[in-house]
């Protein structure tokens, strides 16, 4: 498996990521990952929607509930065609506590707690923590990858604007 140093970092020290880099232009991978429910759910069944994909390392960790609250209230701006999903190592339970702790209604929540596959097709799962990184992709309809971003420290927050964009210039082609 391949294994990328010095893309992430946690409080500046860096982190290996395991998987290939996952660049623009390229087809979105399939992956299989768990819903709220324990049941397991391919993503390519969101083929044909335009999708947001946020990985993050817990959903209930500060930055990353200010990311999906962001994500979550625009949500609502955004065409119905958009699909807003963001993918921990959370829980499947535990995920489903918080989105209703914090009224996320927007956004669709999937566990890769017991396989990893996102982690390891996206190129997204550390090494050292069994966590997924922070970062954000969007697919186009045809499931072509068209931005995606890898945010170099754990602790930051994405360039929200940027995959808003994205995600925009995704709905209008």
């Amino acid at each position: 498996m391949t294994e990328r140093k010095g893309i992430v970092a946690l409080e500046g020290n860096p982190l290996t990521l395991l998987g290939e880099e996952i660049k623009a232009g390229q087809e979105a991978p399939g992956s299989k990952v768990l819903d709220s429910d324990l049941k397991e759910f391919n993503i390519e069944e969101l083929d044909g929607k335009i999708r947001l994909i946020a990985s993050v390392p817990s959903l209930d960790t500060p930055v990353c509930d200010l990311q999906i609250k962001r994500f979550n209230d625009e949500a609502a701006k955004i065409s119905k065609d958009v699909v807003i999903v963001f993918i921990s190592m959370d829980l499947p339970f535990a995920q489903k506590r918080f989105c209703q702790a914090y009224n996320i209604k927007k956004v669709k929540t999937f566990s890769d707690h017991r396989d990893a596959d996102f982690g390891i097709k996206y190129g997204v799962l550390i090494k050292e923590l069994r966590l997924l990184s922070r970062a954000v992709f969007v697919v186009d309809r045809g499931n072509k990858i068209t931005y995606v971003q890898y945010v170099s420290e754990l602790s930051s927050q994405p360039d929200h604007e940027a995959a808003l964009k994205a995600v925009s210039e995704a709905a209008e082609s």
